[in-house]
């Protein structure tokens, strides 16, 4: 396996979007065109306590395993909040409320190089996606469980827990007295698995072959119970494919259902559902403008003009009122004309000597009151019914005409609005008659999906029923078989396979002694390579049940490994990871984050000089500036390929990836 590049978007302190490449670079060249050194297999990480190494080591155990990679079991709702709490946060102004990680390697398997690329994302709340590609093609057809099945086995949990640590996990592994994280992982690694498989199916023969020497009743009752246990599990077997075949048609279904509404939303068919209710409100609309416009000319022809001109109308008002006041003079002048004739013989009778002078007097007076309405001219001539007539309609009906107006007139603007807008919609609305099909097309597919839907469940639980059977048969076969044991013989076939049992396990006892041999011979190289002087006459024991490593000084004395210091103990476990390595021939990355923060200076120069470059073919270390320090980069820098510094902004809360490595720039890396 050979990781060759990692992404990370929003993924803990990293802000946005990080690409870096981890290729190993190709081997030193002379001038001769020789090749006279090996391969740069180291990529190194420079970054204070805080900016972000450990992030990376968390981005490529995440991407590989997901849930399994916090180490610990967690529920859906844990998970959840775990994977919350890796999405970047920074500050109030640049958190996200998303993040995603891709993990690009290579693997060899069978002879064939294939390209992976391993997607995984997820939100705030929300479970991760993961996706799976191969050679630059989605393998749509897994699921998520498939997607993550398929990664555990290329790269099992266990054993990627050897070769993607930190100095902490290195501690724990040296102090792990029970020996079983060793142990799984040598079985693994070893191939020590396979002979506890061949056990088991070993077993099942010996059981077929005792059924056929028990007595023919019990032997005809376990051939029965064996046929209707076959027959459940056929039959649990047949159901399940036909599940999985309704599956696949609820996913073909969904998928050309999604199509067809895609069709018909390119088609307007958006604008489709609601032609016909448009339509109706089209003429709907257009009755209420024809009453509309009709109540604005009966307005027109009744008393709006009298509304139109206010001051014509109360110069109207004004003249009406002073003709009726100047007709009743008129009037009064008439009636008291005719009065002064009468009035003219009474004082002649009773004032005989000073009569002409009252009555010239009386004329006076009379002449000088009916002087100006005498002369003037009536214009209009109304009577009075008239004029209270033209008074009401003028200060009454006509203000009551121009609300109704006024009223009718907006009422008819929103109605020609709504007329434009809703005639839009139908336009761009194709016939019902043009997209009748493709809407029966959707209609029938969502039955007929939601008809598989429910015999994709009724199929998985008579599927179900078929298993509890089977379960159940096989009880009673194994009670039957429990019962009668003693009364089968042994033949030929059955004491072979009985033989065999016995032989796998003096195998396997052989085989684990043989390569915990291999094993104890590649620790001890490893140990006396890294450890100091006074170390190198310690040798080691493997107890090939529990896998745990024993130290053993000059004096055949046991060293407790307790008592060890931390470093010790850090470079006791690197052997060992190194040792199982070699063992197991698997060529998988190493990653290793603060590799030096318990180590000695002595310890230290042992680690970088004799473990990093040849621990693996590609070997990522994530150091701060006091671990690789200027003196360490130049006595590996011949096998040093690439090196990044990861710097932490506080303003943003985030950090950066740029090439260099603290004191150098991208220009000074190794050429």
């Amino acid at each position: 396996m050979l990781i060759t590049k990692l992404t990370l978007n929003n993924f803990r302190v990293f802000r946005g979007f990080h690409e870096i490449d981890l290729t190993p670079s190709a081997p030193i060249r002379d001038i001769s065109g020789e090749v006279p050194g090996t391969e740069r297999p180291i990529i190194l990480f420079g970054g204070l306590n805080g900016s972000g190494k450990t992030s990376i080591l968390t981005a490529v155990r995440l991407a590989l395993y997901g849930r399994q990679s916090f180490g610990k079991p967690l529920h859906n709702n844990e998970y959840t909040e775990a994977l919350a709490d890796l999405i970047h946060k920074g500050n109030s102004t640049t958190s996200s409320d998303s993040a995603y990680i891709e993990l690009e390697f290579t693997y060899n398997q069978s002879g064939e190089e294939n390209v992976y690329k391993v997607i995984r994302s997820w939100k705030k709340g929300k479970l991760d996606k993961l996706k799976l590609e191969q050679n630059g093609q989605i393998r749509s057809e897994l699921t998520y469980d498939q997607c993550q099945g398929f990664l555990n086995e290329l790269i099992p949990n266990g054993i990627a827990d050897l070769f993607f640590f930190d100095g902490e996990k290195i501690a724990e592994l040296a102090e792990d007295e029970s020996g079983y994280v060793l142990k799984t992982a040598v079985r693994r690694l070893l191939g020590l698995d396979v002979i506890g498989k061949l056990k088991s199916d070993l077993n099942i023969y010996l059981k077929k072959q005792g059924a056929d020497l028990l007595e023919q009743s019990v032997k005809q009752q376990l051939d029965k119970l064996d046929e209707e246990r076959i027959a459940h599990e056929s039959k649990a077997e047949k159901l399940r494919e036909q599940a999985n075949q309704k599956n696949i048609e609820i996913t073909h279904l969904s998928k050309e259902i999604q199509n067809l509404e895609n069709d018909l939303s390119r088609n307007g068919g958006a604008w489709a559902e609601t032609r016909e209710q448009e339509s109706q409100q089209i003429d709907l609309l257009l009755k209420e403008k024809v009453e509309l416009e009709k109540q604005i000319r009966m307005e027109m022809e009744t008393s709006l003009p009298f509304a139109l001109a206010p001051n014509a109308m109360k110069s109207l008002l004004n003249t009406i009122r002073a003709e009726q006041t100047l007709k009743q003079k008129q009037g009064f002048a008439n009636e008291l004309d005719s009065f002064l004739d009468t009035l003219k013989q009474d004082l002649s009778f009773r004032l005989s000597s000073s009569a002409p002078v009252a009555m010239e007097a009386i004329n006076e007076c009379f002449g000088e009151y009916i002087k100006d309405s005498s002369t003037a001219e009536l214009l209009l001539d109304i009577s009075e019914r008239q004029a209270n007539a033209i008074d009401y309609q003028i200060n009454q009906n006509s203000q009551q005409s121009w609300i109704r107006f006024d009223n009718a007139r907006k009422r008819l603007a929103e109605v020609e609005n709504l007329l434009d807008h809703v005639s839009e919609n139908v336009a761009r609305a194709p016939e019902k008659e043009q997209l009748q099909k493709i809407f029966s097309e959707i209609r029938t597919k969502d039955k007929q999906k939601q008809a598989l839907i429910d015999d994709y469940y009724a199929i998985l639980e008579e599927a179900k029923l078929e298993l509890r059977a089977a379960l159940e048969t096989a009880r009673q076969i194994q009670k039957l078989h429990d019962a009668h044991r003693e009364n089968a013989n042994k033949n030929a076939s059955i004491e072979n396979a009985q033989n065999s049992i016995l032989l796998l396990d003096k195998f396997a006892e052989q085989l684990t002694h043989s390569r915990v041999k291999t094993l104890e011979n590649h620790f001890i190289e490893s140990y006396k390579k890294l450890a100091r002087k006074e170390d190198l006459q310690l040798s080691a024991v493997i107890h090939p049940k529990t896998f745990d490593v024993e130290l053993i000084d000059e004096y055949g004395n046991k060293i407790n490994r307790k008592a060890m210091s931390a470093g010790e103990k850090q470079i006791y476990a690197i052997s060992i990871l190194e040792a199982l390595g070699k063992t197991s021939g698997r060529k998988l990355p190493i990653i290793i984050d603060t590799p030096l923060g318990r180590l000695d200076s002595h310890h230290r120069d042992k680690l970088v000089e004799f473990y990093f470059p040849t621990a693996s073919h590609q070997v990522v270390i994530l150091s701060t500036d006091t671990e690789i320090d200027k003196d360490y980069i130049n006595l590996i820098q011949d096998d040093i390929a690439k090196t990044y510094e990861i710097c932490f902004d506080g303003k943003s809360k985030s950090s950066t990836i740029k090439q260099g490595y603290f004191w150098q720039s991208a220009t000074q890396e190794a050429v």
